[in-house]
């Protein structure tokens, strides 16, 4: 039998230590853990990978603790446009959501717009009509109102700043949300979620839902999802490009996404980090910021629930 193993994020960034109470940090760890166990148990039952990364995605998407679902930002419309993306490394196929709102899990969105569409990517009023089309029930705005994200969404009105989560200026940070994950029979799959940035406007999308930048997923190489600032992984490819190496050069996963987190997009510019998952079940959780939100379990019996380096 293959060794299975999930990891999660919840963002990389300036997570600035002396901020952090420990009871927050309890918080977060407890909320790491939650997505973790919930994404484990459907591989250790024998179920699959994809439905393993939608389910621990779900869980962060319902804490309010992180920047995607319930925790998204503000736009600087004071309204909420989220982003996902979902692919499976076994088939290719992929599923993925831009500019939505209302809906409590875009994660389960872009997995239904892989499995119920002939479509990969919606954005905006066409997903949302889609959205309808399958039942799903729109939240109002309270359901996504949280005091700290207005607070941080009041600070920058009405000036043209905007603020990724793991900003450099900021104390206070959160992100994007994901999940990889390889199952019993070897499969694997990611799955990436964001409320994007604080602030942002004219329909801005980040790295999250684009496939082979933000997320990825291919059996012959790994799953990957990333956390970053969005405009720099977009144009390092950043998820592909960790495939493409163990691919081309046949890297590990270790070796692979090193190379691009500490090497590649901080050439460019970038800041940020990913996890990822290759066939046999290997981790990597690079990061190249002073932390990042990540939690791994393995059948192996090694398990990580972690915040800073």
């Amino acid at each position: 039998m293959n060794n299975f193993s999930i990891a999660i994020h919840g963002g990389a960034g300036t997570l600035v230590e002396g901020m952090m109470t420990s009871e927050l940090e309890a918080q977060y760890k407890s909320a790491l853990k939650l997505a973790l166990d919930a994404g484990y148990t459907i591989l250790e039952s024998g179920g699959n990978s994809l439905d393993a990364v939608e389910k621990a995605v779900i869980v962060l998407e319902n804490s309010h603790l992180f920047n995607a679902g319930k925790g998204s930002v503000f736009t600087a419309n004071e309204t909420h446009e989220m982003d996902a993306a979902i692919m499976d490394g076994k088939t290719l196929n992929a599923g993925a959501v831009s500019l939505i709102s209302g809906i409590k899990n875009p994660v389960s969105l872009a997995k239904d717009v892989m499995q119920k569409s002939e479509h990969v990517f919606l954005a905006g009023e066409g997903a949302m009509q889609f959205a309808k089309m399958n039942d799903y029930t729109i939240e109002d705005d309270a359901y996504f109102y949280d005091e700290f994200r207005h607070n941080q969404w009041l600070e920058i009105k009405d000036t043209d700043s905007f603020q990724l989560d793991h900003a450099k200026k900021k104390d206070s940070k959160f992100g994007t949300v994901g999940a990889v994950a390889c199952d019993k029979n070897g499969n694997i799959a990611a799955a990436t979620s964001t409320g994007g940035m604080t602030n942002k406007k004219f329909g801005r999308v980040g790295d999250s839902p684009m496939i082979g930048a933000g997320n990825y997923a291919n059996n012959k190489t790994c799953a990957i999802s990333c956390t970053g600032s969005g405009e720099f992984f977009i144009r390092g490819v950043v998820a592909y490009d960790v495939a493409c190496l163990m691919e081309h050069k046949e890297m590990s996963v270790e070796s692979a996404s090193n190379e691009v987190i500490n090497k590649r997009i901080l050439e460019i510019g970038g800041d940020g980090g990913l996890i990822a998952v290759d066939a046999k079940g290997n981790i990597a959780m690079p990061f190249n910021t002073e932390g990042m939100y990540r939690a791994s379990k393995s059948s192996n019996g090694k398990e990580e629930v972690s915040i800073y380096k």
